[in-house]
């Protein structure tokens, strides 16, 4: 009897074990899936972070000392040279917008060497970091070296050259925010993501990942623009509507939950 029990007793072991395994085997991997997430959002954020505190520190001071130069050598205030740096600096983020929507449709969608970078990007990422991400570093060469060359001139035609390579560097910014941020999530934006106009951004943009709408938009900041002079402004409005519902169901749904908690 004393025997039987026993056997009795390690079946029960045995099967309460494996059912334990089973379970932890269950749920580990959706837990490893979230933490690998978590993680790789972390990376980019401080990735993203200390590049962009560098890029805004280095501009600060760059700045500065252009304008030490003049004062140093007896001159007077530039307000000229300071001027065409800001006026390139605005016209070097618009332009960019121009050549970031030809540049994405011919060089990196029609192109298949282009294409065979881009596509990472449409595709399901592993890790923090894509080889789309190249293209990042790429654009950035021109960036440096107006900086850089302008930085050097002490004339007009090195704030000009400074504030172009400035305002290519604001917007490399404002777009990594925006769509690695906004768009794809790869780091949390907060509350931004509430903006009207921002939101509208970040739907058509996600509609370029969509195969409904022939690729469009290419551009990013104007891509809502595009997408209406394409005669998709109808969809995007619907999205956006729809995106707007499901994020009230949700907050509807959170609110209800922590109720039920309390």
């Amino acid at each position: 009897a004393v025997n039987a029990v026993n056997a009795v007793n390690a079946v029960n072991a045995v099967n309460a074990g494996t059912a334990g395994k089973s379970a932890t085997m269950g749920t580990s991997p959706r837990r490893r899936a979230a933490r690998d997430v978590k993680q790789e959002k972390a990376t980019y954020q401080v990735a993203a972070i200390a590049a962009s505190s560098f890029v805004v520190a280095s501009a600060i001071v760059a700045t500065y000392l252009r304008i030490s130069w003049h004062l140093d050598h007896d001159e007077s205030f530039p307000y000229f040279d300071l001027l065409s740096t800001c006026l390139l600096a605005i016209g070097g983020m618009v332009g960019m917008e121009m050549y970031a929507r030809v540049v994405h449709r011919h060089a990196w969608h029609d192109y298949q060497p282009g294409w065979l970078i881009h596509k990472s990007h449409h595709e399901p990422r592993t890790g923090p970091f894509e080889l789309n991400d190249v293209y990042a570093i790429v654009n950035a060469l021109p960036a440096i070296g107006l900086t850089g060359y302008g930085f050097l001139r002490e004339d007009v035609v090195g704030g000009v050259c400074f504030g172009l390579g400035l305002g290519i560097t604001l917007f490399g910014m404002a777009y990594m925010f925006v769509h690695d941020g906004l768009v794809h999530k790869r780091f949390p934006v907060g509350p931004v993501k509430d903006v009207p106009g921002l939101r509208r951004i970040a739907v058509a943009h996600r509609m370029h990942h969509m195969d409904d709408f022939q690729g469009y938009p290419y551009g990013m900041f104007l891509g809502p623009s595009e997408l209406e002079a394409a005669g998709y402004g109808p969809a995007l409005d619907r999205l956006v509507e729809k995106e707007l519902e499901k994020e009230g169901r949700l907050r509807r749904e959170q609110a209800v939950n922590a109720r039920s908690e309390r």
